[in-house]
């Protein structure tokens, strides 16, 4: 296999297990659990290089480079992260951590729980982003890094970011939240939830439990996928990329895929259920709708940032509906008010929600103008 002068290559995921129970929001307690995790770059010294990158809904640990066994297993963020990329492996140390409940091998549904021998499935506790920041913790102490130069992620990852910034103040130099929110809105919520009604309407479910079917629900993550698929586009690029046009040249006048927008989402969701679990859906989804810090504040959001300490990089992007610039601008100003170094960009980008993975000019210079910032 043939890399760039500035790919990471090949690289392999790593296991770490925890004997400690970590107890998680929602009551429950997971007795041990296993996280796994990617690294790349170089720790130094002093471990003062780390850089943790949270992912979102659909992410893994696999943030960069390639797997050996699957040289088309390029990591989700691996325009990003890389030697002289925005994200240079040749100064920090980064970390891609697949989190707690997850279907790509950390603790999660699919596990075996010890008390039964049989897949959690259904029993699996609901995991927060809160507990998942904790978890992260946790190997943080396990690879000697007391705190971290940058914790960053997009969407759902932002979210871990910010919380990171709360729950760990003095473990977090830099903050970067990129295409998220201090919270959900309702009509964010409300999506949610039909996706999960997809999931958990479909037959072959079994309650969560289909594992021991040998089953699959996958109408409910082909619909679940392409319900959220169409939220992370914005209509000028489904506009540009599909428009009206027809798959045959012609109405069909049928049941049947017409239109090449429809056929592109049938692909995504297929391409989804292939591979993603359902119960990590919902406790995914779930984890994003339960996101609040000024929940325990009486939705006071200024004083639920006053623990905060670090410095921050909060990005948007214009055509994103699912989390618009608006909602980056809700913590600029309480994170400003709190005496804290906010650096916001905005920026012009035609993919919507979607622009946080892409390799787009303007942003990824943006985040290297960051980064290059960052003291190690």
């Amino acid at each position: 296999m043939t890399t760039s002068a500035s790919s990471i290559g090949i690289v392999a995921p790593q296991r770490a297990h925890f004997d400690t129970p970590l107890s998680l929001k929602s009551g429950g307690v997971l007795p041990a659990y296993d996280l796994v995790y990617e690294t790349y770059g170089t720790l130094n010294a002093t471990a003062s290089n780390a850089v943790l990158v949270c992912h979102a809904l659909s992410g893994s640990h696999h943030v960069a480079g390639v797997h050996a066994d699957n040289p088309k297993s390029v990591g989700w963020w691996d325009n990003l992260v890389g030697p002289g990329k925005p994200l240079d492996t040749d100064k920090f140390f980064v970390i891609g951590v697949n989190n707690l409940g997850g279907c790509y091998g950390s603790t999660g549904p699919m596990s075996i729980e010890p008390a039964s021998g049989k897949p959690w499935g259904s029993r699996f506790p609901f995991v927060t982003v809160e507990d998942w920041v904790d978890s992260q913790a946790r190997l943080a102490d396990l690879l000697g890094i007391q705190q971290f130069a940058a914790v960053l992620g997009g969407s759902l990852g932002g979210m871990q970011a910010l919380d990171w910034t709360l729950r760990y103040a003095d473990r977090v130099r830099h903050g970067m939240v990129i295409a998220a929110a201090p919270k959900l809105s309702a009509e964010n919520i409300a999506f949610n939830e039909v996706a999960r009604q997809a999931i958990l309407s479909d037959p072959t479910f079994h309650g969560g439990d289909y594992y021991e079917y040998g089953v699959v629900p996958v109408s409910g993550l082909r619909l679940a996928r392409m319900l959220g698929h169409i939220t992370y586009l914005s209509d000028d690029a489904m506009a540009e990329k599909f428009g009206r046009r027809l798959r045959h040249g012609e109405h069909q006048f049928g049941r049947g895929v017409d239109f090449e927008i429809e056929s592109y989402l049938h692909y995504q969701g297929d391409k989804f259920a292939g591979f993603f679990d359902a119960n990590t859906y919902l406790l995914t989804t779930k984890a994003l709708d339960y996101f609040d810090p000024a929940y325990a504040y009486d939705g006071n959001l200024q004083a639920a940032l006053a623990r905060a300490k670090a410095k921050f990089f909060i990005a948007s992007f214009t055509t994103d509906w699912r989390f618009s610039p608006a909602r980056s601008q809700e913590l600029v100003f309480p994170l400003m008010h709190n005496g804290l170094d906010v650096t916001y960009a905005e920026l012009d980008s035609a993919a919507g929600h979607d622009s946080f993975l892409l390799d787009d000019p303007h942003y990824h210079a943006a985040m290297r103008a960051y980064f290059n910032n960052i003291e190690v």
